[in-house]
């Protein structure tokens, strides 16, 4: 398997520009943020991805986590990777001072991230799930539940989780059937069984705090009457140390296509009728708590795509400039590496440019969020809400997608040998495939931007962010080199403003149509968002040129790979509007049992 290297330069740019993270050092609960420490930060967080975590992800996949009766055994090395990263101070990078955090921004976090996910998808869910919980406490705790728990969940001594799933429900939470009772001395006694629980059981910490979402009985049926309770694995002594084993147990760990190190754990609550929980929140307001802990992991999830694309990414580079076959196309030459076949840089270049892309608009998203918590003029702090909002069901759905393509590629590129699982580009594709699914699958995303994030404040979001496009194609236009990229990214954002118009429009009578365009808009919607953000950073690239400041070769590269993505991904994409505003006719011309016919 290749060696894994943090892209630290492009993950740097894409910060500058599309993050802006200048600008975000302005706001005073940022102003740490220093270029000096951001360079060190990530220069610090390569070194931990590429020498500690990186050499662990074989191993994980093929020694898997092991589950013992109830008991959870990560793979070799895992405990000790773990340690040198919360020795580090890294889990507390971005959450607040006041329980032990550093307080920088989640943009910078999320560049962070992503060197912990390229290196070992399996072992930074962990973390993941850690920071939804931290989340979800933060905005929605006690201050006793804050006090006792957050200092050790951000400094990463203990661990969160978050139990939504149910075997009947699935992705309806509505259906969950775990039930709460009110206790005498104000907690509450859990009941009920949660599956797919990532990190629901293991060895890395001392303790390892759950989220559940419950039913008291005499709640209302459905979403509404659902509430959040945090229930610890042991449950703290007067001194805040872990004390008596809570009622509660993994049951088994499921058998994956991927992430075998990530134990998928089925969880039981209250089979002794002992299981204490506390409220998080207010009864029957638990979707508040869920939805701050699933947006911010909705994200970071979208990060995992950027994440093992790229991964896969360095693997097909290296690979196509070691293997020697054939001669180039119309030669008679010797063979040879296949980096130089037309159809191997056709490929490689699709990777780069997506690759790139995909991180601009998740580090772009990343500095919304950073805006709409911190910044100080409520006007900015909406507007920048309205953004992250909108664009958190296209990273997660769009870059997770194309992190399942893009590593499917890898596994082309290595012909014979990317089918063989010794060479690594497997384990690649296993571990993307599951991004799609788990924090709402990619269907709910794109119905969530159709069916909300259109209609939210008017649409006043999405036209914000398509004016912005449309007024820096036509700055651009006229440049000699970047002009070509204006063209393309011009007819991208007016396919896109026709679709989300006729969507937008659809009443509940033509909620088929809706609901059958939902994917290719959203799919149209990441391309486009994707290139305008990337074309962003060609622009900066081609200033620093002129100026004679940074590396002239990584900066030439910038502007082609950003014109490429123009020239050679936005044309198919913009192609999507006959098929969103086609309606849903043809989809309902068989009846369901004319399917097997």
């Amino acid at each position: 398997m290749s060696r894994y290297a943090a892209p630290l330069k492009d993950m740097r740019l894409a910060l500058d520009v599309a993050a802006g993270i200048e600008d975000l050092t302005r706001i005073p609960q940022f102003s740490e943020a220093t270029p000096d420490l951001v360079d060190a930060v990530l220069d610090e967080a390569g070194k931990l991805a590429a020498e500690t975590m990186a050499p662990l992800n074989a191993v994980g996949d093929s020694q898997g986590a092991q589950w013992d009766n109830g008991v959870v055994r990560m793979p070799e090395g895992f405990k000790d990777a773990y340690d040198e990263y919360v020795n580090g101070g890294w889990n507390g990078l971005t959450f607040t001072t006041e329980h032990g955090g550093q307080g920088l921004p989640f943009a910078l976090g999320l560049a962070v991230q992503e060197t912990w996910a390229s290196a070992n998808m399996a072992l930074s869910l962990c973390p993941l799930l850690n920071q939804g919980a931290v989340e979800a406490l933060t905005h929605h705790g006690s201050e006793e539940l804050k006090r006792l728990y957050l200092p050790k969940l951000i400094s990463g001594e203990w661990a969160g989780t978050m139990n939504l799933t149910e075997p009947q429900a699935g992705s309806d939470v509505g259906a969950l059937t775990t039930r709460a009772e009110r206790a005498e001395d104000g907690t509450y006694r859990i009941k009920g069984q949660k599956i797919y629980i990532t990190f629901g059981e293991h060895d890395l910490t001392g303790n390892i705090v759950h989220l559940v979402l419950a039913r008291l009985s005499d709640a209302p049926e459905g979403t509404r009457g659902i509430s959040c309770f945090l229930v610890p694995k042991f449950l703290p002594d007067e001194n805040g140390q872990p004390g008596q084993r809570n009622d509660l147990r993994c049951a088994g760990l499921e058998h994956k296509l991927g992430i075998h190190a990530s134990p998928t754990c089925t969880m039981q609550f209250g089979d002794n009728d002992a299981c204490v929980g506390w409220l998080v929140g207010e009864e029957n307001k638990g979707l508040r708590a869920m939805f701050t802990m699933m947006n911010h992991a909705r994200i970071c999830v979208g990060l995992q795509g950027v994440a093992i694309a790229e991964r896969a990414y360095q693997q097909a580079v290296a690979f196509a400039q070691e293997r020697v076959q054939s001669a180039e196309y119309g030669s008679r030459g010797p063979s040879v590496p296949i980096i130089q076949h037309a159809l191997i840089r056709r490929k490689l270049m699709t990777m780069k440019a997506t690759v790139e892309a995909m991180r601009a608009l998740t580090y772009a998203t990343g500095g919304a969020v950073d805006r709409a918590h911190a910044h100080p003029d409520a006007d900015e702090r909406a507007k920048a809400q309205g953004l992250a909002d909108l664009l958190t069901p296209v990273v997660k759905a769009w870059c997770t997608d194309m992190g399942v393509e893009l590593t499917s590629e890898n596994i082309q590129i290595h012909g014979g040998m990317g089918f063989i699982e010794e060479s690594g580009a497997p384990q690649h594709y296993r571990d993307a495939r599951i991004a799609p699914i788990y924090e709402g699958t990619n269907g709910i995303q794109a119905m969530d931007l159709v069916g909300r994030k259109l209609a939210m404040d008017d649409g006043r979001h999405w036209k914000a962010l398509f004016a912005d496009i449309r007024d820096f194609a036509g700055a651009i236009a006229g440049d000699d080199t970047l002009g070509s990229i204006a063209e393309y990214l011009s007819d991208g954002v007016e396919a896109l403003q026709h679709a989300a118009v006729w969507l937008a429009g659809n009443d509940l009578d033509e909620a088929r149509a809706t609901a059958a365009g939902a994917s290719p808009f959203l799919t149209l919607f990441g391309t486009v968002a994707g290139g305008y953000y990337l074309a962003l950073q060609a622009r900066e690239a081609q200033r620093r040129l002129d100026a004679g400041t940074g590396d002239p070769v990584f900066l030439a590269n910038k502007i082609a790979t950003a014109r490429f993505f123009a020239e050679q991904c936005l044309p198919p994409a913009t192609a999507l509007l006959g098929p969103i505003t086609r309606g849903a006719e043809l989809f309902y011309a068989l009846e369901p049992d004319q399917f097997a016919a």
